[in-house]
């Protein structure tokens, strides 16, 4: 089946960013682009999921969070407008924006119980089919066809299971990335068929148990920030939620997914080409800003 639908969770409390995000919720944090525009953040998840080829996007939401990513989009005023006739790339990035509401819903997350409670919230909006989930506060970058894209069709290759992006990462950003172990597929080496999937593993634990042909020693492949996720993946989270199956006192999504490769086929593409924007904590806000101006 095709991934027409995305989700986008920005419902977190942001509290890694406090204060800036008591002040503005870190999603709608300026990111400057290469073409020295600035736009929010998630304005940028927006157009470059729709440039992809999804028809609908899913924002998850806390209650009243809506009505903001709404008023956003439509944007200013004409009054306002007709001051950016002098500046007609500007007023090409306001007519996208109008024509994005449309193929924008929302899902609210009322209590925040972890990122599988967050993407739980978009079962009804999923209605059966696969989705393609984004990080809310990372953003893709990459040569020839985009990362969402390259992500779509590895799913479609692989024919129904889920499949995560995956990229390459050292034995210190362990603590940091859900982390796989798998063997290669052929014709296509990138994508992996996943064998186990740990959250936040020691280097111990992935030395011994998260090991991929073709790596370097001190090398792993760890979660990118995107998922092509099976509809299967809200029947496991939804056991999970019935029983109170936490972790760390949340519902975690990576566990959900280790449950659902246990049942089922479950793959993983490492990433061709792509970089992945990471602004989610001071430090990582502060190196993603410069990166991503340049890429």
């Amino acid at each position: 089946m095709k991934i027409r639908k995305a989700v986008i969770p920005i419902a977190g409390l942001g509290t890694r960013l406090f204060p800036a995000s008591h002040a503005c919720p870190k999603e709608f944090f300026p990111i400057v682009g290469p073409d020295g525009v600035a736009r929010p953040l998630v304005h940028y998840q927006i157009m470059d999921i729709l440039e992809a080829g999804i028809e609908e996007i899913c924002i998850i939401v806390q209650p009243g969070q809506e009505q903001l990513v709404v008023d956003y989009l439509q944007g200013p005023g004409d009054g306002y407008l007709a001051r950016l006739e002098k500046y007609p790339s500007l007023q090409v990035e306001a007519q996208r924006m109008r024509a994005a509401v449309d193929k924008v819903t929302f899902a609210l997350q009322e209590t925040q119980e972890g990122f599988g409670h967050a993407v739980y919230q978009s079962r009804e909006f999923a209605a059966g089919e696969p989705i393609l989930l984004c990080l809310g506060d990372h953003l893709f970058r990459g040569r020839d066809s985009g990362p969402h894209l390259q992500l779509i069709q590895a799913y479609e290759v692989c024919d129904g299971p889920p499949v995560s992006a995956v990229n390459r990462i050292s034995a210190a950003e362990l603590p940091g990335y859900g982390t796989i172990a798998g063997r290669r597929t052929t014709p296509n080496p990138e994508i992996v068929a996943v064998s186990l999937i740990i959250e936040k593993p020691s280097v111990a634990v992935a030395t011994q148990k998260l090991r991929v042909d073709g790596l370097n020693e001190n090398e792993f492949l760890g979660w990118f920030g995107m998922h092509a996720l099976a509809p299967s993946i809200f029947n496991i989270l939804e056991e999970m939620i019935q029983k109170d199956v936490r972790q760390n006192g949340e519902f975690q999504l990576t566990y959900a997914q280790e449950l659902q490769r246990q049942r089922e086929p479950y793959f993983a593409l490492e990433m061709q080409d792509c970089q992945r924007f990471d602004f989610g904590t001071p430090g990582d806000f502060v190196r993603s800003v410069g990166a991503f101006a340049k890429a």
